[in-house]
């Protein structure tokens, strides 16, 4: 069964929050903020409303020393996540599907219709039509296709497992409109940087997406203090390492060429999240502080 939850506070961005949020955390009371116009809005669990209301009438920047009696929490764990993220994990099930019927991309067959240009395979060679050719033949899919498909089954439970992690982020916050507008914008620019500087050739994976979406996270995080976009220690950093290794070529060594990086596609990703965080970022803060 999920939680239903209702809405305990309706206040202005230039009003901060982060206090009493992270006091409602250390009470472990489940909450959710949101930005709705020129205003943020805090929803939490139906049974403590007017606990909430209470305590922040009282506590408004939060304190150490509250305690709070907590209501008996209902079951759901992770049907009411999914419930509570839809196109998150609409994205992920796609994303499973895609996985399946091209086999972890073992079948070449089926790839080469999600593939950011079309190929055909013969003996020993593959031979890859250019992007003017595709997109005069109506196949603008492509342009986005390439982010569902993985190779082999830890390419797969990595980046569905750091898209839900951050998917969820954005659509607590900004609503699902707002990921789906940006999981397509850093597909596309990942995939044709990956194409632009990585030549024809083939090509997939959310990776490019998640380094849009840590980028974005990271930047408007750093402008606009936000708590659904607060990152765990060390992530930030974990990413960028990783990326920086990858950079360097030795996965690839290390792998004998069995392990193709598609690094392009990070690195655009990552610097199309940089630009939107920034924007999106400096306009948050601009509408906290009028």
């Amino acid at each position: 069964m999920s939680v239903s939850v209702a809405e305990a506070l309706r206040l202005p961005l230039s009003e901060d929050l982060s206090g009493f949020i992270a006091l409602l955390r250390r009470l472990r009371v489940p909450c959710r903020v949101s930005e709705e116009g020129d205003q943020q809005v805090l929803r939490v669990p139906v049974e403590v409303v007017e606990q909430v209301r209470d305590l922040y009438a009282r506590h408004p920047h939060g304190d150490d020393s509250v305690v709070i009696e907590q209501p008996r929490r209902r079951g759901g764990g992770f049907v009411a996540a999914l419930r509570a993220s839809p196109l998150t994990a609409a994205i992920l099930v796609i994303t499973l599907v895609v996985a399946a019927i091209t086999l972890l991309g073992e079948n070449f067959a089926t790839i080469r219709w999600l593939n950011f240009v079309d190929f055909r395979v013969d003996g020993e060679y593959a031979y890859f039509a250019s992007l003017e050719q595709t997109l005069a033949a109506g196949q603008w899919w492509r342009l986005i296709t390439p982010i569902f498909v993985h190779f082999g089954i830890l390419h797969l439970a990595m980046n569905s497992m750091w898209f839900w992690e951050l998917g969820r982020r954005f659509e607590a916050l900004q609503r699902a409109w707002m990921l789906l507008a940006l999981t397509l914008l850093f597909g596309l620019v990942s995939n044709f940087a990956q194409y632009l500087f990585g030549g024809p050739g083939i090509f997939g994976g959310l990776s490019g997406v998640l380094y849009g979406l840590l980028g974005h996270c990271w930047l408007y995080q750093k402008l606009a203090p936000n708590e659904a976009y607060r990152l765990p220690p060390g992530v930030v950093v974990l990413m960028l390492v990783w990326l920086v290794i990858c950079l360097t070529g030795v996965i690839e060594v290390l792998s004998f060429g069995a392990l193709a990086i598609a690094n392009a596609a990070h690195v655009g990703g990552l610097v199309a999240g940089c630009v939107t965080g920034v924007i999106g970022g400096t306009l948050a803060r601009r509408r906290r502080q009028r």
